[in-house]
């Protein structure tokens, strides 16, 4: 991050931004439940075979399955999350197409523009609290699922080993579509509130 370059905003005024409206997921027991039931099968085709009693493979099975189904539910908060943040993006965008200040910064036929991933930098800048949910990550997660899918459509091996790097993957091709050399917005000159609806 040393390489970061601010653009200039004409003028000294804070400018306000869009709240940041963080929907998280529902946790129903029932919901919790069923996700259990659905990686119970792809639990029991990791195991590889074993002399092991009946009731210690059964448990090694259903230790496999809370491990994939509290993955699924990571999977989900992080989704919640990206969607959150390309909604306010959105917001975002419309807040600067609306200010005369703000509206050439964002088009990409004048130079310099900052990115839309400009404003994931501002919310990192902001130190906005994500709970342990990687913002970069999380917006990766969305770009690549438009809706959050059910658990029985990933595989094993995508809830334990891939989900990251495909969510990473995402977020990185997204937010090398803008100029080389990305132009953050400067924190000190934009407010905004964070309203968490995860509780």
């Amino acid at each position: 991050m040393g390489s970061e370059r601010y653009i200039e905003i004409p003028g000294n005024k804070t400018h306000e931004l869009p709240p940041l409206l963080v929907h998280g997921a529902e946790s129903a027991t029932s919901e919790e439940a069923a996700e259990l039931d659905s990686v119970m099968l792809e639990a029991e085709e990791m195991l590889a075979p074993s002399d092991a009693d009946r009731v210690t493979i059964e448990q090694r099975k259903f230790d496999l399955a809370v491990q994939l189904a509290t993955q699924y539910r990571a999977l989900l908060s992080q989704w919640q999350w990206g969607d959150s943040v390309l909604e306010w993006i959105r917001q975002c965008e419309i807040t600067f197409d609306s200010e005369v200040t703000l509206r050439n910064l964002l088009h990409p036929d004048v130079w310099p523009h900052a990115s839309r991933a400009s404003f994931v930098s501002l919310l990192r800048s902001k130190a906005v609290p994500t709970h342990g949910v990687p913002l970069e990550r999380a917006v990766g997660m969305r770009l690549t699922f438009r809706q959050p899918p059910p658990i029985d459509c990933f595989s094993n091996q995508f809830l334990l080993y891939l989900n990251s790097s495909v969510a990473d993957t995402a977020y990185q091709t997204w937010s090398h579509l803008g100029p080389d050399g990305l132009m953050l917005l400067p924190p000190e000159r934009f407010h905004f509130e964070i309203v968490d609806f995860t509780n």
